[in-house]
């Protein structure tokens, strides 16, 4: 049992600041010199990329819907282990979880698996005293969810701020922080959301620390660290989540297979410069990689989303996990022999990514040859054969497109066909999140058969390769990692 001082933010409803004010938050303390942990409330990984720039330290979601309610304290301590403070930004309206599930996976359901203090973020543009009736009302809604504290946010004048703050007296809750609006903390948005820090560092930098100004000037961090430091021990009973411990776990299992790899590794990113077939990614299978099989995890501005438990799951499986960046290697990383594609935006970069005919030609190869492949969402599209009549990397005999039509939601899914991930009956959870269609949509083999919101089968699996829409967090099932490491030193 580890005491972590923590708070949650959130807000009655999306749109209200909860990333400007999370993320401020994070980098005003970070600012006083205290080692923050910031976390994101389910499956976004657009916001841990702007909580990773406030504080230095890796984003992490916390999803109990995908994770279990279960993994939710582990999974938090972990990512806490050695801070002063930890900071978990919201998702949707406090009360919002998975469709038709109750609380499960909301805000307030996260606030009460962390027996955390939450402070309301309150849009008030449009309204006075009325902000005293809204916040009465989700403090009172579940007794279970403590709400200590109310940050004002798009306040329009120093009379606007007295009416509310007269108001809010009447509530019992205090008033933390006010926020006048500020145009220097927007952030730009797309079809999918925030754009990534990936693809506008420089600007996200200086708006991370317009952010961290604004929110260090308007609210007081004394009273919020002392709200922190109110929470109760961590409920994490056993502790802190171990990817070691959780990969042993899956071996103990009866699941694992003879081939041995080593316990545990570092991972790495040799992406520092881009790679030419005489240089660094040219090697073979006596490369680095002999004894621990490299891992090559796409990263770069076009393959953002991924989740930092799966390259530690990977690492402790006894893989090495090296990064590189499809839009400037012209090779994978030396010795490889598997290749982990997450999500992200290919669409955006579609005409760069086509161009690196040398890269496409290299996953090809590797595929080809029975390696194993695990690509989510943007890992599917850039293994098709096109992306808007661009040519991709031609592994699966399917073509993508851009649609004006958001696929968005928890999945429920089990694996149909054997692969590198998952043996045929793996049932797993997880989220889709797409504006892009692959025609078709399932080859011969899928990979997975959903049963929310409908049933359909979904996916390929053909050699080595995996390749769905569907985005999972491994940490649901660390036995993904092992048996793709293994497949990768056979």
């Amino acid at each position: 049992m580890v005491t972590i001082p923590r708070l949650v933010i959130a807000a009655p409803a999306s749109g209200s600041g909860k990333t400007t004010v999370a993320t401020g938050l994070m980098a005003a303390f970070t600012q006083r010199g205290l080692a923050v942990s910031p976390h994101k409330v389910g499956p976004d990984y657009i916001d841990p990329g702007y909580h990773s720039l406030a504080t230095g330290r890796a984003g992490r979601n916390l999803d109990a819907y995908m994770c279990g309610p279960e993994l939710v304290a582990p999974l938090f301590a972990h990512g806490a282990r050695g801070c002063d403070l930890a900071i978990v930004e919201g998702v949707m309206g406090l009360y919002d979880g998975a469709s038709g599930q109750g609380e499960l996976a909301s805000t307030a359901h996260v606030a009460k698996l962390l027996q955390a203090p939450v402070v309301l973020i309150v849009d008030a543009s449009s309204q006075s005293r009325s902000v005293a009736a809204l916040v009465h009302g989700f403090a009172s809604w579940d007794p279970e969810v403590r709400i200590s504290g109310v940050i004002l946010n798009k306040v329009g004048s120093d009379r606007h701020e007295m009416l509310l703050r007269e108001a809010l007296d009447e509530s019992g809750v205090p008033v933390m922080g006010v926020l006048r609006r500020a145009e220097q903390v927007a952030t730009p948005s797309r079809h999918l959301g925030l754009v990534p820090v990936a693809e506008r560092r420089g600007d996200a930098v200086s708006a991370v620390a317009a952010m961290g100004a604004q929110v260090g000037a308007g609210c007081d961090l004394d009273a919020l660290m002392a709200l922190a430091r109110s929470a109760p021990r961590s409920p994490a009973g056993s502790g802190a989540w171990d990817p070691v411990e959780a990969v042993r776990g899956a071996m103990a299992g009866g699941d694992a297979c003879d081939a041995a790899v080593p316990l545990p590794g570092p991972s790495r990113n040799r992406s520092s410069g881009p790679r030419t077939p005489d240089g660094p990614g040219s090697g073979g299978p006596d490369g680095p990689g002999r004894g621990r099989p490299v891992i090559a995890v796409a990263g770069g501005p076009a393959f953002t989303f991924s989740y930092a438990e799966h390259s530690e799951l990977l690492a402790a499986a006894g893989a090495e996990v090296v990064t590189f960046d499809p839009l400037r290697d012209v090779a994978l990383p030396e010795g490889t022999r598997g290749l982990v594609i997450g999500g992200g935006f290919p669409e955006v970069y579609a005409p760069e990514l086509s161009a690196n005919e040398p890269l496409r030609k290299a996953v090809a190869d590797l595929a080809a040859a029975g390696a194993p492949v695990a690509a989510e969402c943007a890992g599917l599209l850039y293994l098709s054969r096109s992306l808007d009549g661009l040519p991709m990397c031609g592994v699966l005999d399917a073509e993508g497109r851009m649609s004006k039509r958001l696929t968005l939601g928890y999945r429920e899914a089990v694996a149909i066909t054997d692969s590198a991930l998952a043996a045929v009956g793996t049932r797993l959870r997880g989220h889709e999140f797409h504006r892009t269609v692959l025609e078709p949509g399932a080859g011969s083999a899928p990979a997975w058969g959903m049963h929310l919101p409908e049933r359909r089968v979904e996916g390929f699996v053909q050699q080595g390769v995996h390749a769905s829409y569907l985005h999972t967090h491994w940490a649901s099932a660390p036995g993904i990692a092992r048996r793709f490491v293994e497949r990768a030193a056979e």
